[in-house]
């Protein structure tokens, strides 16, 4: 690669995101590139405006500023014991976000590609407003998801319009909301979509989507693009700047996305060489699956409609949904484990960012099972990595070599050659897999090489006897084992930080980046190498039940159980119905029967007549 890059994720405040929040795998990918490159710039940051913290600071009971002020900080503390580091960990409630927002939306008015229509919209007459998306709950009409948003239903993943929604109530305070006229400003994506489907086709392809955000982002485009609407009738946003909109703001995904603009601005005064310069930046953004579309046609869109020079999207990673003990993760009823309480473990930061990014839901749905937890712990880390390292650190701490490097140079054999083949052929492997963005890959291979340091002892019978009767072959043998734990270190930094400082501390090495080829000289003879610790402890298994009472696991029952009931309800529905259709049709035929036999006679009545 040898263009710059740059790094964007955005959570929104006030969600606490479940344990696998975006910022793993954003956090992982960009020391790797930055590792190709001198700069690489990640501006993340929290989403604050638009109805989900309007709501949220009603229930705390405090202005929403104050909520912001409030999670803000609570992100970047969870962050920051995650060991997830950042340029700058910005947000959108900030002077340069309103300037940059509101200029992109007068170039798209100024050319044409916004339009002026009254809408109808639920109002609440409770509180005498308009409801915005997320203030109202009701049915989906796609999958009959009762607690469905107006704007999105967080089950099935449809966009959906309020007045779609079955049953429809007011998120504050149950009523039931009523129609009315409103104005509102749309963007023409339908007037767009020939110039999206010519980025979607040529970023998507050069840029190796995932297949997911390939798939949703196709849908959309086959469907074909309507007008959006782009303004909301509440207080919390960004003012739209156009006479006889004082009241209402921008909608928030508008906003979000030009977030990554903004907080990039905030960190520099330099941040139109990465955004006004696409010839020479490649941008990799990281998202849910339910925010596709706003990243692949609403934001490409709004960029194109400026006629401007913008940097768009090379990369986009999607995933699926992780999952709770085969359940649903839901903050509100207090089941599963979240970012802010993963501390309250006692379990180590890169511990879960391994099991979380080994466990990505890259390609489908992620289960979060603590059994499976505490077994990627015990019997990988532990066992493999762990010991790996121990093994080697211990034996140069013994007397054999009295914490000093020996001098490994003397011996060679083919087998060793040949090792060290497979090895870069490994590491040539993890930087593909990494290019690629297939976090799971990579670390898996991480493992591999780690796997092939222990088979390496153990098939040269590293042990006191070798170092006696063979000391040339042993010195040999302990050289490349250490060059390899330092070249494990450097692969661990993007997954696993503290392991990899702890790695160098033992070491005593500086940390290295990660090489195209492995020539196993990075630790040097001669050199003194630090006291052998556990990298890793072990776990007991019946922690895993002691967490699950923790984190909800009667609540998750009683989920489970609704569940259940409600699909069993379904069914028996559904049954009933074919039970109903069949006793119709077997009416009308024993009708249609009765009438034949009626004309039958009547026909021979006749004949005798």
């Amino acid at each position: 690669m040898s263009l710059p890059d740059m790094v964007v994720a955005v959570v929104p405040t006030p969600s606490m995101s479940a344990v696998s929040p975006l910022y793993y795998p954003a956090n992982t990918i960009k020391p790797f590139l930055c590792h190709c490159h001198a700069n690489c710039p990640g501006p993340p940051g929290t989403d604050e405006y638009g109805t989900t913290s309007e709501a949220r600071a009603i229930q705390e009971n405090m202005t929403t500023k104050e909520l912001c002020d409030k999670y803000y900080a609570l992100h970047a503390e969870v962050y920051k014991w995650f060991n997830i580091s950042f340029d700058i960990f910005g947000r959108t409630t900030t002077e340069l976000q309103t300037k940059i927002t509101q200029d992109i939306f007068l170039k798209l008015h100024d050319n044409g590609f916004l339009s002026e229509h009254v809408t109808t919209q639920l109002y609440c007459e409770e509180h005498k407003s308009f409801l915005a998306d997320r203030f109202i709950q009701g049915e989906c009409p796609h999958c009959k998801y009762i607690d469905a948003y107006g704007d999105q239903c967080d089950l099935c993943g449809q966009l959906l319009d309020p007045l779609d929604l079955i049953k429809p109530r007011c998120k504050l305070d149950g009523a039931t909301p009523v129609k009315r006229d409103t104005k509102h400003i749309f963007l023409k994506l339908d007037k767009l979509q020939p110039e999206i489907q010519a980025f979607f086709d040529e970023s998507s392809a050069k840029g190796g989507w995932s297949q997911n955000g390939k798939d949703i982002t196709s849908s959309w485009l086959t469907k074909g693009l309507q007008e959006r609407s782009i303004t909301r009738d509440i207080k919390w946003g960004t003012q739209v700047p156009l006479p006889g909109y004082e009241e209402k703001v921008i909608y928030s995904w508008f906003d979000a996305c030009i977030g990554y603009v903004s907080i990039t601005a905030n960190y520099t005064d330099q941040w139109e060489k990465w955004w006004r310069n696409p010839e020479d930046v490649e941008l990799y953004q990281f998202i849910g699956k339910d925010n596709v579309a706003y990243h692949s046609v609403m934001f490409p869109g709004t960029e194109i409609g400026t006629r401007e020079k913008w940097l768009k999207v090379h990369h986009l990673s999607t995933t699926e949904y992780l999952t709770y003990e085969g359940g649903k993760f839901s903050k509100s009823r207090g089941i599963g484990v979240f970012g802010d309480s993963a501390k309250k473990t006692g379990i180590p930061a890169d511990v879960w960012r391994y099991y979380l990014l080994s466990h990505r839901p890259e390609t489908g749905d992620s289960e979060f099972n603590w059994d499976l937890f505490i077994s990627s712990n015990n019997n990988i880390l532990l066992k493999n990595l762990g010991n790996f390292v121990s093994r080697v650190v211990k034996f140069v701490n013994s007397k054999n070599y009295d914490n000093i490097v020996p001098d490994y140079t003397a011996y060679t054999e083919p087998a060793f050659d040949a090792w060290k083949e497979e090895v870069n052929e490994l590491l040539t492997q993890y930087i593909q897999q990494l290019d690629a963005v297939k976090i799971r890959a990579a670390i898996d291979t991480v493992l591999t090489i780690s796997q092939k340091g222990n088979l390496f002892l153990q098939s040269n019978s590293l042990d006191n006897k070798l170092a006696e009767n063979e000391p040339a072959k042993c010195a040999a043998v302990i050289g490349l084992a250490l060059n390899l734990i330092h070249l494990l270190s450097a692969l661990l930094a993007p997954y696993m930080p503290e392991t990899a400082a702890s790695i160098n501390e033992i070491l005593r090495t500086e940390a290295i980046q990660i090489p195209d080829r492995w020539n196993a000289d990075t630790v040097k003879p001669n050199h003194e190498i630090g006291k052998a610790k556990y990298l890793f402890s072990n776990i007991k298994p019946e922690k895993a039940n002691e967490w699950r009472d923790m984190f909800g696991d009667e609540e998750a029952k009683k989920v489970k159980e609704e569940e259940a009931k409600k699909k069993a309800a379904k069914k028996a529905e559904k049954l009933a119905k074919k039970e109903k259709k069949k006793e119709q049709k077997e009416k009308e035929a024993a009708s249609a029967d009765g009438v034949s036999e009626i004309s039958q006679s009547a026909e021979k009545l006749n004949i005798q007549q």
